[in-house]
């Protein structure tokens, strides 16, 4: 197999012989050589239907022509510059038009980037010092926010990764998604916190939804204690419809972070909120961020084509959410039950229940996920390979992958 001899080199020049962790499948990964539109084509030869979709970015599925033709127009006319566009200022326009709470974007390279800018900057608005995240939620791969779930939301944050100083994450605070009294609770004991950050839909041990009100409540709590409510959409930003989760919930934060979908399928982070708020950013105010990257034309392009063709396709949120609703319905009646999805996210969780938060996603039995999700590799079908991962369909998707896609699904359970 090529992928095999490939992963035998890649081990020699590269950690671990991938570049993010979650690709390192057992005992090798498969080796991409081409995609279109729902379809992956590997080095070895195999065709599958792609419910990863780059976890995430590629909502018009991969290589969409639209998109394309934006990326090759653009790279005509260069591809770098270190100099303002016009198509920034185009791509803010719609993204402030499109969420209610955002007055202000910036651009930067990837949601990691953008949550770690999102914090500094609540920090520097209130001239507080600590954070709360949600246990279990993943805001990305810097120091503050790399903190073991499971440490205690009254303790001392633990470092999640060698490297990690524990002064760092001694300033963050875990609280379990979908309990208020837990948030209640931290907030009544510590005056110096800064900022929530929460994924409003857990994506990444997900999707886990919010229970009824409980965003509501998170948004009144935190402006009653004059903490700033930092929604990280970079997953479900427009994946769950123009706008994200802030406007399928009506829920007002004060700063958001966006990414994926936003960028077209290229590098792209956006932080982005209130006027006052982000008036302190540099060189506007004392907030510094900055990046050779920001604003990078073909990112901008592919973001303002996909988020065009949104617009003037809206229709496909509810073709995606019929998509998922019939794969839900063709499973064996025993299994519906731990099977969530909204619009286009969605999975099956190997336990009794659908999880409320991150201890009962973990509760699920990851021995048998391994074995279904090989199964259902060999049925033609790529899964994200963690039962801790959304699954994904896209725009590209057919009716015929969906009925292929359930038939495996049944087949493999």
């Amino acid at each position: 197999m090529k992928s095999s001899e490939l992963f035998d080199i890649a081990k020699t020049l590269i950690p671990g012989g991938v570049s993010s962790p979650v690709r390192a499948i057992k005992p090798y990964p498969f080796y991409t050589k081409r995609a279109n539109g729902s379809r992956i084509y590997t080095e070895d030869g195999d065709e599958l239907i792609d419910c990863c979709m780059g976890y995430g970015p590629l909502l018009l599925g991969h290589c969409h022509p639209f998109v394309k033709a934006a990326i090759e127009e653009q790279a005509t006319n260069g591809w770098l510059y270190g100099t303002p566009t016009e198509k920034e200022i185009e791509l803010a326009k719609i993204i402030a038009c499109d969420h209610p709470s955002i007055d202000m974007c910036r651009f930067v390279s990837s949601g990691s980037e953008a949550t770690m800018a999102a914090i500094r900057l609540a920090r520097g608005y209130t001239n507080k010092k600590d954070i709360i995240k949600v246990e279990g939620g993943f805001h990305g791969a810097h120091d503050g926010v790399l903190i073991q779930a499971g440490s205690g939301a009254l303790t001392m944050g633990v470092p999640d990764s060698a490297g990690v100083i524990p002064d760092v994450v001694s300033h963050t605070m875990q609280v379990p998604y979908n309990d208020i009294e837990s948030l209640e609770e931290i907030l009544s004991k510590n005056k110096d916190i800064a900022a929530f950050i929460l994924e409003p839909v857990m994506g990444n041990v997900g999707p886990v939804l919010p229970e009824k009100d409980y965003l509501k409540e998170v948004r009144k709590i935190t402006a009653e204690n004059d903490v700033l409510l930092i929604m990280d959409e970079v997953i479900c930003g427009y994946r769950v419809g123009i706008g994200g989760a802030q406007v399928m919930y009506d829920i007002k934060p004060d700063i958001t972070t966006l990414g994926k979908i936003a960028g077209g399928g290229l590098p792209m982070g956006i932080f982005a909120g209130r006027e006052e708020i982000m008036e302190l950013v540099a060189p506007a105010g004392p907030v510094y961020q900055a990046g050779t990257f920001s604003g990078n034309p073909l990112s901008v392009s592919a973001g303002f084509a996909a988020l065009r063709y949104i617009h003037e396709n809206s229709g496909i949120y509810d073709k995606l959410d019929g998509f998922t609703k019939e794969i839900e319905d063709s499973l064996p009646e025993r299994y519906r039950n731990s099977f969530v999805r909204i619009g286009s996210m969605f999975k099956l969780y190997f336990r009794d229940s659908p999880p409320s938060n991150y201890v009962e996603a973990k509760q699920s039995d990851t021995e048998k996920f391994g074995k279904f999700w090989k199964g259902m590799l060999k049925e033609g079908i790529f899964l994200p390979p963690s039962q801790f991962e959304t699954n994904f369909v896209s725009a590209a998707h057919t009716t015929g992958d969906i009925e292929k896609i359930s038939e495996a699904y049944c087949k493999c359970l």
